[in-house]
């Protein structure tokens, strides 16, 4: 059994490490708290090859592995905690999804500008109607001739307002089994984008509303029945949200504990008073576990897709412990970690955030719960 990064791991880490130190870690404040995506960064990870970690070499991939993906992540958001959702969408969730499933002439239309970080792709999933069941989704692909007619509408997508491409979860008729996906691109007719709306985290979302809007038929995804390897392809996207929840909630712990090496109160640091002493050590070992349990997910996937399973209680764990360690941190550096001149409120408001995309931690729960009992807890009346 294997606790420990190997050789070539580690030094792909180093590498990471030493880049994101000197090339992202300087502007990471400013670019925290930024609005809009920042295509520089995003150029400067594809110029390093940190986009596209986990798609085939073949594709335009890097052909790495899940834990290298994860390495690189968590690297990148020690040293800029924002500059990690770039490493994400250019490696998990969509982009993932598209690469797994598309076609070699869609491959061909829309890889190569999303890995040069010139484009970006954004996830069409939850509905005013349908989020943790989202099979309950209304959004309609009706085709006629060689098109299909999309009407519906969209929320809460990252990164939508400055998405090129968007990836739609769509029915094509009645039922779960009628449910797939279809690509659109930005200045499709039909398609517009809704007004901007922010989240805690400073991030922007804007609705994506469909009225008769006309794509070709070579832009559908998955047709009917895709949906289970829509879902699947979405564990790998848990995996992502996990190792951002997970690092900033480490960064904060790291930050927490250089103040606490050198604040003085009552004429002693504060490292020196128990009550702290206690709030670090079970910070280490939430921050511990909940690592182990990653690289447990990432390391188990068959065929490069984690199990549900696994992804479950690796994102329960990172996204609570992300949370709690980002949470303990402001409250031991005070005055400074609730200011926007440290970072710190930066990661308690992104991670509160990953409690609830990629999967609620209660719908996480009852999915372990099913593995427990090893059956299916219909959640419908």
């Amino acid at each position: 059994m294997q606790f420990r990064l190997e050789d070539d791991q580690e030094a792909f880490a180093s590498a990471v490490r030493d880049f994101a130190r000197s090339e992202l870690q300087k502007d990471a404040v400013e670019l925290a708290h930024a609005p809009g995506y920042p295509w520089d960064v995003a150029k400067k990870l594809a110029k390093n090859n940190l986009l596209g970690l986990t798609l085939k070499e073949e594709d335009g991939g890097q052909g790495a592995s899940l834990v290298d993906a994860v390495i690189a992540i968590q690297e990148v958001a020690y040293a800029s905690p924002k500059a990690a959702d770039i490493v994400q969408a250019g490696s998990f969730g969509a982009i993932r999804t598209l690469a797994e499933y598309a076609t070699p002439e869609q491959k061909e239309r829309f890889l190569p500008g999303l890995l040069s970080g010139e484009n970006l792709i954004s996830l069409g999933m939850s509905e005013s109607e349908a989020g943790s069941a989202v099979t309950e989704l209304r959004t309609t692909a009706v085709q006629d001739g060689d098109e299909y007619v999309l009407n519906g509408a969209k929320i809460f997508g990252t990164h939508s307002p400055e998405a090129t491409l968007y990836l739609v979860y769509v029915r094509f008729g009645p039922g779960t089994g009628n449910i797939g996906s279809v690509l659109v691109e930005r200045d499709t007719p039909g398609f517009t984008l809704g007004a901007k709306h922010e989240y805690m985290s400073g991030e922007e979302w804007s609705e994506l509303v469909f009225e008769d809007c006309r794509i070709p038929a070579e832009n559908v995804l998955l047709g009917p029945g895709g949906f289970k390897k829509q879902i699947s392809g979405f564990n790998v996207e848990r995996i992502g949200n996990s190792a951002r929840a997970l690092a900033l909630g480490r960064y904060a712990f790291t930050e927490a504990r250089e103040h606490a090496k050198v604040r003085e109160q009552f004429g002693k640091p504060l490292c020196e008073f128990q009550g702290l002493q206690w709030k670090f050590a079970d910070m280490a070992v939430k921050l511990d576990a909940a690592q182990l349990l990653l690289y447990r997910a990432a390391r188990n996937a068959d065929d490069g897709l984690p199990s549900a399973y696994d992804t479950s209680v690796a994102k329960l764990a990172c996204n609570t412990a992300g949370f709690e360690c980002a949470n303990e941190a402001l409250q031991i550096m005070g005055g400074l970690g609730y200011s926007t001149d440290s970072l710190v409120e930066y990661c308690l408001r992104r991670t509160r955030g990953w409690m609830i995309a990629g999967g609620s931690l209660e719908m996480l729960r009852n999915r372990i719960a099913e593995s427990v009992f090893d059956r299916r807890f219909d959640q419908r009346t």
